[in-house]
């Protein structure tokens, strides 16, 4: 990288521009110490044991910020050459389809030190990481021109022309908030999230003492709900008391008094949320028609307090009930992509494909959400479905449209495992619900009730939701363990995105 010590890039394209929402909002930025300290104003979060591209594009001489990506650093090695050409090739491809491909690129890496090593332990460990960055690049004819690693609260350059460029010791990284990129963004009104890790902490389940009274209690809503769903006759009355519950814990938690911060504000929904709430709540929302009812709650003075219940009870998923986690946790993805906020409907899609893999609308809402599309469709439909069930019930049709169908056609899954923008196109068209890909029902399977056996000796166990229809909750003798009380619930379902090995939920921020 020529100039290093003064510009970033080549001299005839020295300068890089990031622009916020307006002109006057326009920075450039000329040396890596600027560019270490844009990232988290580039992503809009501090970024933690990830890989980073962000892509340039040259614009009349100066280089503009394009599609960013992440993924999280594999913890072993060998699956580092795997994860730069899955990053490389995303965000590159991804870029081509929305009209530009980069010009250039700039790479990071980003960990804090282990107990007993030093940052710069922790750069020298992660030069194979970032030269295999710049290979992949190189391939699709994308040179990054600037490749850093940050930790301990400095960074290092990979691309100094000599050893005697930049300090062994790095350079310190400035004070947060203090650079000319902060100052602005704050003028801009765009916010730093924190970490990712602070955002997860949002979403995971409980590893407190009220743990074990909250299986207790999803054991005990388990004996009772599943006989009354077992029964044709007597699912239509559960799935509407779990929405008129749903609705009024939404009031309750709309008429609490705000209180700042976020994890202030978890603790007082969590104190507003009884554990027998919560249990009827998760088990009833695994039928897939009323998840898709609840997720007509998504806009307006609705948006708010239901994502605070979807996040709730995404915290109350505790021990074997891990898997249960991914109808809250999608619609918390749901509800955030609908209101704009990328970044958590990112993070808590993948975190719901980290409690199952096979969860079709938490699929197709990953999908459509890193390809940029646009939410209004699936608003669209889901608004029809609630405006026309009055009139449907009152005429005795049965007309069950699904969440799902207003998702574009299935392509390759998205999946939990990738950060880079999605390597296809997606299908669907604009003006209404698309079918989903044919087969996608096929690929259900067993979702197990945790509990006691029942009258017959068998363990209730709940078919996958997923499909055409809600289907039967068919016996099984399958069982899960329980957790000891003096083990402690397990963590379950709080596999991050990205190669962590879950997926970050940034795939293609531009």
């Amino acid at each position: 990288m020529t100039n290093h010590s003064e510009t970033t890039g080549p001299s005839e394209n020295g300068d890089i521009a990031y622009d916020g929402p307006g002109p006057e909002h326009q920075v450039t930025l000329r040396t890596p110490a600027e560019l270490a300290d844009a990232l988290p104003y580039l992503l809009g979060y501090r970024p933690e044991d990830s890989i980073v591209l962000v892509a340039l594009h040259d614009r009349g001489g100066r280089g503009r910020f394009g599609g960013r990506a992440r993924l999280g650093i594999p913890p072993s090695s060998d699956d580092w050459p795997s994860a730069a050409r899955q990053l490389a090739h995303g965000l590159i491809t991804g870029s081509e389809r929305r009209g530009a491909k980069p010009e250039q690129m700039v790479a990071f890496v980003c960990q804090e030190p282990a107990a007993g090593e030093t940052g710069r332990q922790v750069m020298r460990r992660l030069e194979p990481l970032a030269r295999k960055l710049r290979t992949e690049c190189g391939r699709l004819d994308v040179p990054v021109i600037e490749a850093l690693c940050i930790s301990g609260g400095r960074f290092w350059s990979y691309c100094c022309p000599t050893e005697s460029c930049c300090p062994e010791d790095g350079l310190p990284m400035g004070l947060p908030g203090t650079s000319v990129l902060a100052a602005a963004a704050t003028y801009a009104g765009i916010q730093v999230r924190g970490s990712l890790k602070e955002l997860r902490a949002r979403l995971l389940p409980w590893e407190t003492s009220a743990a074990l009274e909250q299986e207790i209690a999803l054991d005990a809503a388990g004996m009772s709900l599943v006989p009354r769903i077992l029964d044709e006759a007597d699912r239509a009355a559960v799935a509407e008391e779990t929405l008129e519950l749903a609705g009024r814990v939404m009031r309750r938690f709309a008429e609490a008094p705000s209180v700042p911060d976020t994890v202030p504000a978890d603790l007082r929904d969590d104190r507003l949320l009884e554990h027998e709430e919560a249990a009827s709540l998760i088990l009833g929302l695994q039928d897939r028609t009323t998840r898709d009812r609840a997720a007509e709650w998504m806009e307006g003075d609705e948006a708010g307090p239901a994502l605070r219940l979807w996040r709730a009870l995404a915290r109350r998923c505790v021990g074997p009930y891990g898997e249960h986690a991914a109808a809250p946790l999608t619609l918390a993805g749901w509800v955030a992509w609908s209101a704009g906020d990328e970044l958590e409907a990112r993070e808590a899609l993948a975190m719901a494909l980290g409690a199952d893999p096979d969860y079709l609308f938490a699929r197709l809402l990953h999908q459509a959400c890193n390809e940029g599309l646009d939410p209004e469709s699936v608003r669209r439909c889901l608004r029809a479905e609630r405006r026309g069930r009055t009139g449907a019930k009152a005429g005795g049709a049965d007309t069950e449209e699904t969440a799902e169908a207003a998702m574009p056609q299935e392509g390759p899954a998205a999946g939990a495992g990738a950060d880079a923008a999605v390597p296809h196109e997606a299908t669907g068209t604009e003006g209404g619900c698309a079918p989903v890909a044919p087969g996608a029902a096929s690929r259900r399977r067993r979702r197990t009730w945790a509990g006691r056996p029942g009258p017959d000796g068998t363990h209730p166990a709940a078919s996958r939701t997923d499909g055409a229809r809600p289907g039967p909750f068919r016996a099984s003798g399958r069982t899960r363990a329980r957790t000891s009380a003096k083990g402690g619930p397990r963590r379950r379902g709080a596999a991050g995105p990205g190669a962590e090995p879950g997926s970050d939920a940034s795939k293609g921020h531009g």
